[in-house]
């Protein structure tokens, strides 16, 4: 019975061993899939980035040229007004 009773020891031993591995390579494979997960909203991330930042340059451009036309009003409202106070003035 010694060899007997080793043996299931051994076996016994053998499958903790093997569920122990399983459990490890399952651990595994889920930490490799949230590794996978992470780095795709990453990327996500990264693309959405450079679309805000190119919708920012888009925005100060667009700000940049109301401000110019903004003076180009002003400037030529000043002018308009200068003129009917010649005109007034007269």
């Amino acid at each position: 019975m010694t060899g007997e009773t080793t043996l299931k020891e051994v076996i016994s031993r053998l499958g903790k061993a093997i569920d122990a591995l399983e459990h490890s390579v399952a651990a595994r494979l889920e930490h490799e899939q949230d590794y996978l997960e992470a780095e795709a909203e990453v990327q996500r991330m990264n693309a959405d980035r450079g679309r805000l930042a190119q919708e920012l340059d888009n925005s100060e451009a667009r700000a940049e040229r109301l401000e110019e036309a903004n003076k180009e009003v002003s400037r030529r409202l000043v002018t308009a007004m200068e003129t009917i106070r010649a005109v007034l003035d007269r």
